[in-house]
């Protein structure tokens, strides 16, 4: 009594108008049969009556069974450019041997992208701008599910996996402002942030993940405001540390064995560090994206 929500996990199977009348012919010689075979005993037939029967009801039934695969030799695809646009049906016709879904399963996987295993984290997020499929700033992995799984207009994934993995691999991606975007763990309405937000790294993210898809320069806002107030806070505490020994070498005229056991100040550490790494040219995306885990991590 509902429309029905999930209309992009449909595809059809149609009859050849030319093949259908045979199909039906071959049907209905196979019901006779069968109903000759059930009423055995009221037609009293003898045995090799029965047998007779049996035998003409089992090649009348393979005869149906050819002859489907035969008939049913149409696979529509409904289709929509944009959300403004009508639906319209594409129409490929099948070919082989095997039974009718698995063939129509090679049609669909085939060079016409019909079905789709595996989508580029920058084609998810063409999709994302192009339709658009964003929620202000993000977008919740769950509803990306669902959004592919009800609009014709959006690519046809075989799962929820397939969203999954492009997510993964446009929160890799180094280039997230053009092609990617960034990784949240959730929204944090009271210090208005996002928690455990991650762009250009390797995360692990399931087919069931709660997690949002953000808009990358959003995602690069925010983590560029906490280095700038981490980077604040130590500068802080530093330059307290500096104005401590430096007094305290003061009034000890420059000696540190002046200012007494009790006293005793740690000696100063390096602020800077330096260094560099030779990245791979055939694994460029790799390579960057374990540096930039290091660093962050260190």
């Amino acid at each position: 009594s509902a429309p029905r929500l999930y209309q992009n996990t449909l595809v059809f199977l149609a009859p050849d108008r030319q093949r259908q009348q045979e199909l039906d012919e071959g049907v209905r010689r196979f019901l006779a049969w069968k109903t000759i075979v059930a009423e055995e005993k009221t037609r009293n037939l003898s045995p090799h009556q029965v047998g007779q029967a049996e035998s003409q009801r089992r090649a009348a039934d393979q005869v149906v069974e050819a002859r489907l695969l035969e008939t049913y030799q149409w696979l529509l695809v409904p289709a929509q450019a944009s959300p403004q646009q009508p639906i319209q049906w594409d129409g490929y016709r099948l070919s082989g041997n095997e039974p009718l879904a698995p063939r129509a399963m090679r049609k669909l996987g085939g060079s016409d992208e019909l079905l789709l295993r595996g989508l580029a984290g920058s084609r998810l997020r063409m999709e994302l701008d192009r339709v658009p499929l964003w929620r202000g700033d993000h977008v919740p992995i769950r509803q990306l599910v669902e959004d592919f799984a009800r609009y014709p207009y959006l690519p046809r994934v075989a799962g929820p996996e397939v969203i999954a993995g492009a997510v993964r691999n446009g929160v890799a991606t180094l280039s997230g402002e053009l092609d990617g975007f960034a990784y949240a763990e959730g929204w944090d309405d009271g210090a208005g942030r996002y928690r455990g937000l991650r762009l250009a790294q390797n995360v692990t993210i399931g087919s069931d993940d709660a997690g949002l898809v953000v808009r990358a320069e959003v995602g690069r806002a925010q983590l560029e405001a906490e280095r700038r107030e981490d980077e604040a806070r130590r500068g802080a505490v530093t330059a307290v540390d500096d104005r401590a020994l430096d007094r305290a070498e003061a009034e000890g005229e420059g000696s540190p064995a002046a200012i007494g056991p009790s006293q005793s100040l740690p000696p100063r550490l390096p602020r800077r560090f330096y260094g560099s790494v030779d990245i791979r040219p055939t694994k460029v995306s790799s390579d960057a994206g374990r540096i930039g885990e290091e660093v962050i991590a260190h």
